[in-house]
């Protein structure tokens, strides 16, 4: 199972929204580099970027960011927001983006998920970022008007190397992952799951690399704020998912 330190990118800065709130924000660095390559340093193979403002706009703000990261840092880099078309999902990969996760373009057209992964083949991930059941897109600013389980099954044969599902109500609030949620989107579909949302301790990692619906578990776990408040080190999340 994998650990993906989160990196989300707004205005140039590594900030942590609270509950995909743009209005309740932290910031926790300046260089978005220098805190990629300390998770880097510390032994994570992925880091998970977002492009917060291109996620409500859908126009990159923060590509060079991303790029920057992708070419430097030693790390393979999972990269979103705002890739609403094949050209920007290209962009990414041009700069070195490992994985492209197309979120709010996935649910108004999977069709383009099964174009780009055809010509990306295990380059790209579903985000689903779900709010009480319901996917939420734009940055998670409007409701999809569909339940997350329906969207999954979507995607099932179109070569999509990984589903990132987000519970929007725990995100970057330490109050602990939907493992009940996470267990049901793992039951309706074999599509790898990246879960993310609500981690605030090793407890949690340890929780969710032990979850299963029959012989299968999640494939990864995002981690931000938890990380960014030292909570534990990157070090020690990698060793409570071995275990």
């Amino acid at each position: 199972m994998e650990l993906f330190p989160a990196i989300d990118v707004r205005a140039g800065r590594c900030v942590r929204l609270r509950r995909g709130d743009y209005g309740d924000e932290t910031v926790y660095g300046d260089d978005p580099l220098a805190v990629a390559r300390g998770f880097a340093e510390a032994g994570t193979r992925w880091i998970h970027m977002v492009d917060l403002d291109a996620a409500r706009t859908g126009a990159a703000a923060n590509r060079a960011a991303i790029a920057t990261v992708a070419r430097r840092a030693g790390v393979q880099v999972q990269a979103g927001g705002g890739v609403r078309d094949e050209a920007a999902a290209d962009a990414l990969f041009e700069v070195g983006v490992a994985r492209v996760v197309v979120g709010t373009a996935a649910v108004e057209d999977p069709g383009l998920v099964a174009r780009l992964a055809a010509g990306h083949p295990g380059g790209v991930a579903v985000g689903l970022d779900a709010r009480d059941g319901e996917v939420a897109v734009r940055g998670w600013t409007e409701g999809a008007g569909v339940r997350l389980l329906d969207v999954v099954a979507q995607f099932e044969d179109c070569g999509v190397a990984a589903l990132v599902v987000t519970d929007i109500s725990r995100d970057g609030t330490l109050s602990g992952p939907d493992l009940e949620g996470l267990a049901a989107v793992l039951a309706s579909t074999s599509i790898p799951v990246v879960a993310s949302g609500g981690v605030a301790g090793l407890g949690d990692l340890e929780a969710l690399a032990g979850l299963r619906a029959g012989h299968r578990g999640l494939a990864g776990a995002v981690v931000g704020k938890a990380l960014y408040e030292g909570a534990f080190s990157v070090e020690e999340a990698l060793a409570a998912l071995a275990r």
